[in-house]
């Protein structure tokens, strides 16, 4: 890319109409997900990047250069800072075919070269031999490569996606995916992608932000988020859905270890914290931490957490099997999925009785 990169440092905050609080950077060739449900702010957040939308406090700055500075009345045009930019429907104007689209973003540069650079970018994104259809005749996923190619092709600083996939079936999306992690070694430029999928964001971002309410809730690379969610609600935000109440029972710092009470068993998870015995926590464990390993064969993981349950209801989804088990004297039930090959291999039905084992370096207990 002709454009020397730069990172982007954004702080805003607004009461109204959407409150906003968020304060986060994105280095040039990173890709940062913005994580949140609907009405959560994130489009509003990505519209003030694009200089679409201005907040009532803070600054977003491009390297050493302010786009918007509240402070010093800085606001820089959409134009002026050269971003990117996907809407979520893609934006395409129909009564012009998928060449003349991406032409239609470069205005910036002479005559005589958009066409060859708007073949070149259709091309990069392997959509050679259609430049002439009109949107109307393109697939989805091929209606969202023209809007990549579009916002590529003005060899952007900075490149905003809105929910870049929503509007696409399973099967171009997985495709498409593959395309953008392909592209993302290319592009040396900040990447922000909107979206409400956990899923997409875990696959896809070298960092994510969780806002919700437009409120920022958590940031870090996506694992480190998953793994160690700072409260309850960025838990649940993350899907994570085997939460419990217990009491400490001691912290063990010679084997590195803090054990609780979850009815009468007692459970340990790796690291030893600053909480007093008897304290009452709540903590959290992510589904790969919940073992089904070959129980029928008496071959549970070596694990110091073993506990016995009853298996309540099983749903088959596809390729997997989502089981709800209650565990003997506690209120809070186990929700895992395991693959469908495993689910018949160890016959789990409905009422069986059985063991799983819980990891103790995937236990996290909310501060």
């Amino acid at each position: 890319m002709s454009v020397v990169a730069a990172d982007l440092h954004c702080e805003l905050k607004q009461q109204s109409p959407i409150p906003i609080d968020a304060s986060f950077s994105c280095k040039a060739g990173e890709v940062l997900a913005v994580v949140g449900p609907s009405g959560g702010g994130k489009t509003t957040l990505l519209r003030m990047i694009a200089g679409l939308s201005h907040a009532e406090q803070g600054f977003i700055r491009y390297g050493e250069q302010d786009w918007f500075n509240a402070n010093t009345s800085t606001q820089l045009s959409p134009q002026q800072r050269h971003i990117g930019y996907m809407p979520q429907h893609f934006g395409l104007f129909p009564h012009l075919s998928a060449v003349q689209n991406v032409m239609a973003g470069l205005e910036h540069i002479a005559k005589p070269e958009r066409l060859p650079r708007a073949q070149d970018w259709l091309e990069r994104v392997n959509l050679h031999g259609m430049p002439d259809r009109l949107p109307a005749n393109l697939s989805g996923g091929q209606r969202q490569r023209v809007a990549l190619a579009r916002a590529l092709a003005r060899e952007p600083k900075v490149l905003l996606l809105d929910e870049p996939f929503s509007a696409v079936d399973r099967e171009t999306r997985e495709r498409l995916y593959i395309e953008l992690a392909k592209l993302k070694s290319q592009l040396a430029i900040p990447v922000i992608m909107v979206t409400h999928d956990i899923n997409e964001a875990l696959l896809l971002a070298d960092k994510m932000l969780l806002i919700s309410q437009g409120k920022m809730q958590q940031q870090g690379k996506p694992f480190e988020v998953l793994s160690h969610p700072q409260n309850e609600a960025v838990a649940r935000q993350m899907g994570l859905r085997n939460i419990f109440s217990s009491t400490v029972a001691e912290v063990d710092k010679q084997q590195n270890l803090t054990r609780f009470k979850l009815g009468d068993h007692v459970i340990a998870c790796d690291g030893v914290t600053d909480f007093e015995p008897d304290q009452a926590i709540r903590w959290v464990i992510p589904n790969q931490g919940i073992r089904f390993n070959s129980i029928s064969r008496g071959r549970l993981c070596r694990s110091i957490n073993k506990l016995e349950v009853t298996i309540e209801s099983l749903l088959v989804m596809g390729e997997s099997v989502r089981i709800i088990a209650s565990i003997d004297g506690v209120n809070e039930r186990i929700n895992t999925d395991v693959p469908s090959h495993l689910a018949d291999k160890l016959q789990l039905r409905v009422g069986l009785q059985t063991t799983v084992a819980l990891k103790s370096d995937q236990i996290h207990i909310f501060s």
